[in-house]
């Protein structure tokens, strides 16, 4: 179990520092709140200053009684739970993708592209070479541009439901290499040594080939193009509560956006890289066949009726509604609270009220006088916040301007609200980096290593900022003067070996 700390400092910046990683035998709510009192108990911490505590939505993390949310909430009802909001937005991903039969086909058949392509050294070199004549001939006739950094290697790359951002590399990597890839299925074909393999690249080509297929691979692109920039705003260290629900409140002005006036457009591009590979497009006035029962009925619907609105309409529409279901604040009373202090608009959501039910829901640092006094202290904060830092959009700017002016210590209180909006976690993502750093510290070489040691290794590889700052010297003299040891540490030696094939030693 991995566990990282989110707090605010001195300076008003929003800090995520890597505690500890602790080996659990046992993923009950029960043994992980114990892992945690101990944990806490080691570092001298209390678990009655905790504000916020955020998982990854795993039943034994979030359940509504017997949780490890439950169980913490139980002994401190001011430790917030926050649901991470990045692994909520893959959660919509893959629902659009598993309800609608369109799309899911779509990811199925990717997945085989990818599968097929890396099933062997043979075809990865093949594709490899490809990509490079493609390259060398862009960059002879001027299409693309050299300099450092561009035109890397890549590779096709598997869309996973736990991988945040697979789904759209996927797409964005099968576009980009289109031609090679068809080339690869081709020599597979042609290859002929597999009538399985043969039959099966037959199929995928003549899948790449159909519009329904690049059109599905446009609008994946398009939505996932969206969610993308979200997803990464969401995994930086210092991205806050309030800059996140109000991010998800542009995305879903784009989607519905992209739904009223976006067709045209979209259109446009579909048909572009259609004729730029020579693959058919229909007439969207002709007529087309209806799947399912009604299809013996001899029913009749449009090309245009089909990809307009049973593709195109019932994904975004699904799209929106997911978005809607899972990130509601209406559902969340602290954050329709707290959605109050974001600073958009010259503050335009502030409301008092709110606030002042936001201090009641933490007893524990708003006493009833300080609730009393808060009232007037917030009538005075806004007026002078909203003359001062007007150009100031965003809550953790906000705080640092607080504390560089000094006032924070002129409206406490208002700033105690900003700190715990602050606190709050938004994503797990620096957990997330905790388990692949892990992969590189414990290695197959390094297999034996024992649970101390591989903490201790990976506090110095994840917080390596910090040990920078920390001189050699300060570390050989912190062990010269440990407990007393069998032998004293020899001064420093260098070896080196003479020309005569012997060895001298040299202090």
């Amino acid at each position: 179990m991995g566990v990282v700390l989110r707090y605010v400092n001195k300076h008003g910046c929003v800090i995520e520092r890597f505690l500890a990683i602790v080996h659990v035998s046992d993923t009950s709510a029960i043994s992980l709140k114990k892992t945690i009192d101990e944990l806490f108990a080691k570092h001298k911490l209390s678990l009655s200053r905790l504000r916020g505590q955020g998982y990854d939505g795993a039943s034994n993390m979030r359940g509504e009684y017997n949780g490890l949310k439950a169980l913490i909430l139980k002994e401190n009802s001011s430790a917030r739970y926050v649901h991470c909001f990045a692994h909520q937005l893959q959660l919509v991903v893959v629902a659009v993708a598993k309800s609608n039969r369109i799309v899911s086909d779509f990811f199925q058949y990717v997945t085989m592209i990818v599968n097929i392509i890396g099933a062997s050294c043979k075809r990865k070199d093949k594709f490899r070479q490809l990509e490079h004549d493609r390259l060398v001939e862009c960059l002879e006739k001027g299409d693309i541009v050299s300099g450092k950094g561009k035109n890397q290697e890549i590779s096709l790359k598997r869309p996973g439901d736990t991988r945040w951002g697979s789904h759209y590399m996927t797409i964005i990597r099968l576009m980009s290499t289109w031609t090679s890839v068809l080339q690869v299925l081709e020599n597979v074909y042609d290859d002929g040594t597999n009538d399985d393999n043969s039959g099966i690249a037959t199929s995928l080509i003549d899948k790449m080939e159909n519009y329904e297929f690049v059109f599905v691979m446009h609008l994946m692109k398009s939505l996932l193009g969206i969610t993308n920039e979200l997803s990464l705003a969401l995994q930086q260290k210092d991205q806050n509560i309030v800059l996140a629900v109000s991010l998800i409140k542009t995305m879903k002005v784009r989607l519905q956006k992209l739904r009223e006036e976006g067709w045209e457009n979209f259109l446009d591009v579909v048909n572009k890289l259609c004729s730029n590979h020579l693959i058919p497009v229909p007439n969207m006035e002709e007529n087309m066949r209806t799947r399912g029962r009604s299809r013996h009925n001899g029913q009749m619907i449009t090309n245009f009726h089909h990809y307009r609105v049973e593709i195109f309409y019932q994904v975004l529409d699904m799209m929106v509604q997911e978005m809607s279901n899972r990130f509601s604040e209406s559902s969340t009373e602290v954050l329709t609270c707290i959605a109050c202090l974001d600073l958009k608009d010259s503050f335009s959501q502030f409301d008092i009220g709110k606030l002042l039910h936001l201090a009641e829901l933490y007893p524990e640092d708003f006493s009833l006088t300080d609730r009393a006094i808060l009232e007037d202290q917030l009538e005075t904060y806004i007026q002078n916040i909203r003359g001062e830092f007007s150009m100031i959009e965003d809550l953790g700017s906000l705080a640092k301007k607080m504390v560089e002016t000094g006032k924070n210590t002129i409206f406490p209180l208002a700033y105690c609200l900003i700190e715990l909006a602050l606190v709050l976690p938004v994503a797990t993502a620096s957990v997330e980096r905790v388990f692949s750093a892990m992969k590189i510290i414990k290695t197959d070489l390094r297999n034996r290593m024992g649970d101390e040691w591989m903490n201790d290794s990976l506090v110095v590889y994840i917080e390596k900022d910090i040990f920078a700052t920390i001189e050699n010297e300060q570390i050989l003299q912190h062990f010269q003067q440990m407990s007393t040891r069998r032998i004293q540490l020899p001064p420093l030696v260098c070896m080196s070996r003479s020309d005569a094939g012997g060895s001298s030693i040299k202090k």
